[in-house]
């Protein structure tokens, strides 16, 4: 009686319905894959949400949907690993739950991003806020550095606090919430010591978790290289890496030349994130860096409401400035999946291996003449320039810049 009815099925719906394995899969592109060693024209099926197989080919046949993404780089969808995120309606905050931060999925499919870390936004006092009306509400994967301030970012007032900076109650937000927390920042403190960064590290200790510093604004200025070799610990963040402001040592002197103790604080592992942003990416700082091999360990955007249309833009448009600075296309993806991956402890996250969550990326690398503005509003030429035609969530397609995911209007039946 089963193989009647077995029988009775394919005679109806066709010899293929047991073969169809797999939801998707995407056909004929190159894939790179820093985690798993793979820069190769492969297939990627889908299944479930999962990567399901990565092979040189993969039958249509097995599949419900086939995409050719023949000419196009597949990568790990991106982790951008500073962001401002906390969006809401109070006008008096410079970004937690204020008109500063952004709502994510407006701004990160189109880019390639699938993850973002929210850089500090949020404080011990406000996480739960931020969790319940914006993380919970998105279809952006969203972790969280929490600011060593109570209050978060809510204004550079409020970041002078001494008083609302407290390691055990920001450890104790840490482990209550491990699945979305994943450090700790300090930011926006002025004065002349070393308090706040001494604060978050030891709430770092306690929650066993780095710390991203954007430093700065110190008066009078504070030595980077004692924050390099005395302060953080190996595996905590200096994010901002190629700025040039008043108030804060920049990574390349009055000479053009990165400063020695930058490559030992590299070596013993601290790590440099880029966070562009509306003020904190200049060329010169990043070029002279980059000839002298000095590279960031992280690509970020610091996205906010004044980054998003100035110079920094959006992720693609920040890989695409490496790529023009000499950076292998390689090397962009890898400090833009795999290594904030490991930077945040997510593991699971940045690759296409077998079982991972199928976050994909996939982009066109165009060939020309195009032009890349820093955060002093100035230009610098370029030939190559990424352009996101599809993005994947959790294996489901959540960005189609020209419709390749889809039938053609006159061949698709008419929905309503």
């Amino acid at each position: 009686m089963k193989n009647v009815l077995l029988w009775l099925i394919c005679w109806l719906f066709g010899s293929n319905v047991f073969a169809q394995e797999f939801d998707l899969i995407l056909a004929n592109g190159r894939v790179i894959d820093p985690k798993n060693n793979r820069n190769e024209v492969l297939d990627i099926a889908i299944a479930d949400g999962k990567i399901a197989q990565v092979a040189s080919r993969i039958s249509p046949s097995k599949a419900h949907k086939v995409i050719d993404v023949t000419g196009l780089v597949v990568s790990p969808g991106i982790i951008d690993m500073h962001t401002h995120v906390f969006q809401g309606t109070d006008v008096d905050s410079y970004l937690a739950n204020g008109l500063g931060s952004l709502p994510p999925d407006g701004f990160t499919f189109r880019s390639g991003v699938t993850t973002v870390v929210d850089a500090g936004t949020s404080g011990w006092r406000n996480f739960r806020k931020f969790k319940r009306q914006t993380i919970d509400q998105s279809q952006t994967r969203i972790l969280a550095f929490i600011s060593i301030v109570g209050a978060g970012m809510y204004g550079r007032l409020e970041a002078q606090d001494l008083n609302d900076m407290d390691p055990v109650l920001t450890a104790f937000m840490i482990n209550t919430y491990p699945d979305d927390i994943v450090g700790i920042k300090k930011h926006h403190y002025r004065g002349g010591d070393f308090t706040p960064v001494e604060r978050a590290v030891e709430a770092g200790n306690i929650a066993k978790v780095p710390v991203m510093v954007d430093f700065g604004e110190h008066q009078p200025e504070l030595s980077i290289k004692t924050l390099f070799l005395e302060k953080l610990r190996p595996g905590d963040i200096f994010t901002h890496t190629y700025s040039f402001t008043k108030n804060r040592e920049p990574v390349v002197g009055d000479d053009n030349q990165v400063k020695p103790f930058i490559f030992e604080a590299q070596k013993r592992g601290i790590i440099f994130d880029v966070g562009h942003g509306g003020g904190s990416f200049i060329w010169h700082q990043a070029i002279s860096s980059i000839k002298q091999g000095f590279l960031p360990d992280v690509i970020s955007s610091d996205l906010h409401f004044w980054s998003m249309n100035s110079g920094m833009k959006d992720m693609a448009n920040l890989m695409s400035k490496f790529l023009n600075l000499g950076m292998s296309l390689e090397d962009v993806v890898s400090r833009s999946t795999w290594k904030p991956a490991q930077v945040i402890q997510r593991e699971e996250l940045g690759h296409l291996t077998v079982g991972a969550e199928a976050d994909i990326a996939v982009f066109k690398v165009l060939q020309g003449e195009f032009g890349f503005i820093d955060a002093r509003n100035r230009m610098m030429k370029g030939s190559q320039k990424l352009e996101v035609e599809l993005t994947l969530r959790a294996g489901k397609v959540v960005w189609d810049l020209n419709g390749m995911s889809v039938a053609p209007w006159n061949k698709a039946p008419l929905k309503y």
